[in-house]
């Protein structure tokens, strides 16, 4: 496969994410679309690692890849709390600023 197919992918990946975080109001899917967001910048430093024959871009793919690990069970657990509090998981109920 050629560098494009990557990269197509990567994108599409990419606006897939965008899109779910810009119309989706659910905290669930906006954090499932971050990731995927995620996801698509490693396939993408993969493709160009790749391409660039140095193995420098896929040893950061995996510290992306624990920290992304790191990250979704801190995002769960806070979603899982706010949840707890709120009976709601739509961001747009949300308003920390008040009680």
């Amino acid at each position: 496969m050629l560098l494009q197919h990557y990269l197509i992918l990567s994108a599409v990946l990419f606006g897939i994410g965008i899109t779910g975080v810009l119309i989706r109001r659910n905290l669930i899917v906006m954090f499932m679309s971050m990731e995927l967001m995620l996801n698509a910048v490693n396939i993408n430093m993969a493709a160009f690692s790749k391409y660039l024959h140095a193995m420098s871009g896929q040893i950061f793919i995996v510290f992306i890849m624990c920290v992304a690990a790191a990250e979704a069970a801190v995002g769960l657990a806070l979603i899982i709390t706010l949840f707890r509090n709120k009976q709601t998981i739509n961001a747009d109920e949300f308003n920390l600023m008040s009680k």
